[in-house]
């Protein structure tokens, strides 16, 4: 008996990994009682972690070195941001120097932000580092116009995003007064656009190897998707009110404050509804489902914005706005609605260029008509 040992192991656990699973299920213990855990507390757990010192974003990218890095992108944010006042022109074009001040590094090595921000090799390693873009034919995802996938760091895919709507967006074009040009304006402020994909790669959560950020265009509306859900218990009608500014990636969400790109009030999601109301449309939808966040556009007026790439007059646009509320009308209730109404000689004609653009159908003939819009899916 004198000549036995007892070996003791001690496992202390680290807070800041909690919560702990098995088989993918987590449990918890209290006193001498392990149960399964309960989804809020489980919940909780997880936002802690995601905030926490050993979050995703803080982690070393292994196998990651400054080469890996794209080094014109790093120089171009340092551009950026002494432009913008928030960095020192004392910044200098070093490339490790610049990337530690950006807290960029790790145990002396690229994190796991610097690959999301400045990264130039993704795949095996990194497959959420992407970007999908569609442009769908009517309503559903039934028929694609186009399609993407891209892969890159955020700025690059940022980038792209931008290209992919001022390919696809609808454009409305008037005429500017006393100038007797063409104004081309999308069909949805770019710079409401631009703050909910930037929102997207700065807030989305990266943990989720085959996550992506979600571009796409249908005839009737425009919609952006970012895997991961909201943190600290934010609920969507929180993002069309005062909220504070707590991003799930800080690291990430820094670099681009740093550029100018984002405030760092919590406004984001405020400022992309004012900007949609102020250009006349519906406030944008938010909504979280199966993991994810989204942000959805809504034109106003009639149901085909996509077609709206025809130079139509002032009048021709309002008779569009008032089909879309009246529905089936004939010319005598069209008349009433007019701000400024012509003789109906003109309004006739009016609809019958409407008619000849596929934007209005008319049924019946003489005083009997009645005017509709085309719906888009015929």
């Amino acid at each position: 008996m004198d000549n036995k040992e007892a070996l003791v192991l001690e496992a202390i656990p680290n807070p800041e990994s909690r919560p702990y699973a098995l088989e993918g299920r987590p449990y918890q213990r209290i006193g001498s009682t392990t149960s399964i855990m309960p989804q809020t507390t489980y919940q909780r757990l997880l936002n802690e972690r995601a905030h926490s010192r050993i979050r995703w974003e803080n982690q070393p990218a292994e196998g990651c070195a400054i080469a890996d890095m794209d080094s014109e992108e790093i120089l171009r944010t340092v551009r950026l941001g002494i432009a913008a006042g928030r960095l020192p022109e004392s910044t200098g074009s070093a490339i490790p120097d610049i990337m530690e001040r950006l807290r960029l590094f790790r145990d002396g090595r690229p994190n796991q932000a610097s690959v999301v921000l400045f990264g130039s090799r993704f795949m095996p390693d990194y497959p959420q580092c992407q970007l999908r873009l569609a442009r769908f034919r009517g309503v559903n995802k039934s028929e694609f116009l186009d399609q993407r996938q891209i892969e890159g760091n955020a700025f690059y895919l940022l980038e792209e995003a931008m290209l992919f709507l001022r390919r696809h967006l609808p454009v409305a074009g008037r005429i500017v007064p006393g100038l007797f040009e063409r104004e081309d304006e999308p069909l949805f402020p770019l710079e409401a656009l631009r703050e909910a994909l930037v929102n997207a790669f700065c807030h989305r959560g990266y943990t989720i190897s085959g996550g992506a950020v979600s571009l796409a265009i249908y005839d009737d509306r425009l919609e952006i998707w970012s895997d991961g859900t909201l943190p600290f218990n934010l609920k969507p009608e929180d993002l069309k009110r005062d909220h504070a500014s707590r991003p799930r990636n800080p690291i990430i969400a820094q670099v681009f404050y740093l550029r100018g790109m984002i405030e760092r009030w919590g406004r984001g999601t405020q400022k992309i509804v004012e900007l949609c109301v102020k250009a006349g449309h519906p406030e944008p939808e938010f909504g979280e489902q199966a993991g994810s966040v989204w942000v959805r556009f809504l034109p106003s007026g009639y149901i085909a914005p996509h077609r709206v790439a025809h130079d139509l007059t002032g009048r021709q646009r309002e008779l569009l706005q008032i089909l879309a509320q009246l529905g089936p009308a004939p010319l005598r209730e069209i008349r009433k609605r007019l701000s400024a109404p012509p003789s109906d000689r003109m309004i006739q004609e009016d609809l019958t260029h409407l008619r000849r653009l596929d934007l209005v159908e008319s049924m019946g003939r003489g005083r009997g008509a009645v005017y509709r819009l085309r719906k888009t899916n015929e």
